[in-house]
C-alpha cells in the first residue's frame, strides 16, 4: 500500500509491547487511527515516521518516553481518556499544534509546557482530577499567560481534590504568594520570631520580669525551707499590728514620729521594724517574708527615696503578693513626701497601680492636721492580736 495517507484501525485489541521488533509503515501514512486499543507507553517505538494527525484515545498509555524516534512532522495528537500524570514534552514532535490530554490522571500539570511545545496552538486537558495546591497556581498563572490556548477553558478545568475544594473552577482558585513560597514563608516566620522575641525581652528588661520571678523562686524556697524545718508551726500567728517598710534615709521620720506615736498612749500598737525585728542567721529575704507574713498589716513610707531603694521593692513584693494570695486588705501606703511620676522606676509598676486605685495617707506639714493623720493611721491597723502573755505595749519616753 505505497499510497496509503489515512489508516483507521481503532476499536480493536492491538498490542505492542515488544520494543526490538522492526516496525514498517508505509511512508505515505499520514493519519493514524489507533484509539480504542490496548497499546501502551511501547507504541510511540513503532510509529510511521511521516505521520501527521495522530489518534490515541482511550489506551492504557502513562507516559511518553523522552528517547522516542522523532516524529517531525506531527502536528494533532489526541492522548486523552489514557493514564498519563503529567503534560508529555515536545521533544518526540517539534510541530506539534494541537494536543488533546483530556480525562487522564494529572493532578499538577507541568507550567512549562509552552515553553518546551512553542508550536502548539490548542490544549484540551479538560476533566482531570485537578489538585487544587500551590503547585497549580503556576498551571492557572499560565492559562492566563497562553491566550485562551486552553481549550474549554474555564468549565472543564475543575478541583478534584482537596475534598473541600472539590468542584471549583480553577479561575476561582488562589492561595497567597507567601503560602506558596517556602522560602518567603520561612523568612517571615523567622522575622516574627525575631520581632516576637525582641519584644519579650523589651518587655522583660522594661518590666524587670526576671527580678520578679528571682523573687517569686526565693519566696517559694523560704516558704518550703520553713515547712521542712517547722512543719507544725506553719498556721501563722500575728505577732505584730503593721510591718514597716521604708528607706534608711527616712528613717528620721519613722523612728521620731511614725514608732513613738503609735506605740505610745492607746491602743497598745505592735510594730515590726527590720532594725529591732529580724532575726540574726536568717537571710533579709526570709526575715521579710517572716515579718510580713506576722503582721496584720504593712505600712508603706512612701517617698522618692522608697522608689530608689531595692530591698523596699522586695518588701513591696512580698507584701503585694500576700495582698493577693490571702485576699487581705493589709497595704497601708502613706506619702511622706510626693513622688514625681518620672523618677519611678519600670519594676515599681504595682506601685503606680496602688497609688492609683487605692487610697493613701499623705503626711499633713501642718501640724494642726497630724492628729487627724495618726487617728486614720490607728483606725487602719485596729486589731486584737493574740499575743502572748507577759507582752506589753513598748513604752517610749
Amino acid at each position: 500500500m505505497k499510497s496509503l495517507k489515512y489508516l483507521d484501525i481503532s476499536s480493536n485489541l492491538l498490542r505492542h509491547d515488544r520494543a526490538d521488533v522492526q516496525c514498517q509503515w508505509a511512508e505515505s501514512l499520514t493519519e493514524l487511527d489507533l484509539s480504542s486499543n490496548q497499546l501502551t507507553d511501547a507504541v510511540f517505538e513503532c510509529l510511521p515516521v511521516n505521520i501527521k494527525k495522530l489518534d490515541l484515545e482511550n489506551n492504557q498509555i502513562t507516559s511518553v518516553p523522552m528517547g522516542m524516534a522523532e516524529l517531525k512532522y506531527l502536528t494533532e495528537l489526541n492522548l486523552a481518556s489514557n493514564r498519563l500524570a503529567d503534560l508529555p514534552g515536545c521533544s518526540g514532535f517539534m510541530s506539534l499544534e494541537f494536543l488533546n490530554i483530556g480525562m487522564n490522571s494529572i493532578l499538577t500539570p507541568s507550567a512549562d509546557f509552552f515553553q518546551s511545545c512553542p508550536r502548539v496552538r490548542e490544549l484540551q486537558a479538560g476533566h482531570n482530577p485537578f489538585k487544587c495546591s500551590c503547585e497549580l497556581q503556576d498551571f492557572i498563572r499560565l492559562e492566563r499567560q497562553s491566550g485562551g490556548k486552553l481549550f474549554d477553558w474555564p468549565a472543564a478545568y475543575v478541583c478534584e481534590y482537596p475534598e473541600n475544594l472539590r468542584g471549583m473552577q480553577l479561575k476561582d482558585f488562589h492561595l497567597s504568594e507567601l503560602a506558596c513560597n517556602t522560602v518567603l514563608l520561612l523568612v517571615t516566620a523567622l522575622l516574627l520570631t525575631l520581632v516576637l522575641v525582641a519584644v519579650v525581652a523589651f518587655l522583660c528588661i522594661y518590666l524587670d520580669v526576671p527580678w520578679y520571678m528571682r523573687m517569686t523562686w526565693q519566696w517559694t524556697q523560704t516558704k518550703r525551707r520553713a515547712w521542712h524545718n517547722n512543719p507544725e508551726e506553719q498556721e501563722t500567728v500575728l505577732q505584730f499590728h503593721a510591718f514597716i517598710s521604708y528607706s534608711e534615709r527616712d528613717s528620721l521620720w519613722v523612728k521620731n514620729e511614725l514608732i513613738p506615736n503609735l506605740e505610745k498612749g492607746e491602743g497598745c500598737v505592735q510594730l515590726c521594724q527590720h532594725e529591732r525585728n529580724f532575726i540574726p542567721g536568717k537571710s533579709i529575704v526570709e526575715n521579710i517574708i517572716t515579718c510580713i507574713e506576722k503582721s496584720y498589716k504593712s505600712i508603706f513610707v512612701l517617698s522618692p527615696n522608697f522608689v530608689q531603694s531595692e530591698w523596699c521593692h522586695y518588701e513591696l513584693y512580698f507584701a503585694h503578693h500576700k495582698l493577693f494570695s490571702e485576699n487581705s486588705n493589709s497595704l497601708i501606703l502613706i506619702l511622706l513626701e510626693p513622688i514625681p511620676p518620672y523618677i519611678i522606676p519600670a519594676r515599681y509598676h504595682k506601685l503606680k497601680a496602688l497609688m492609683a486605685k487605692r487610697t493613701y495617707l499623705e503626711w499633713p506639714k501642718e501640724r494642726s492636721k497630724r492628729a487627724l493623720f495618726w487617728a486614720n493611721l490607728r483606725a487602719a491597723i485596729s486589731i486584737n492580736l493574740p499575743i502572748a502573755d507577759g507582752k506589753r505595749c513598748e513604752e517610749t519616753d
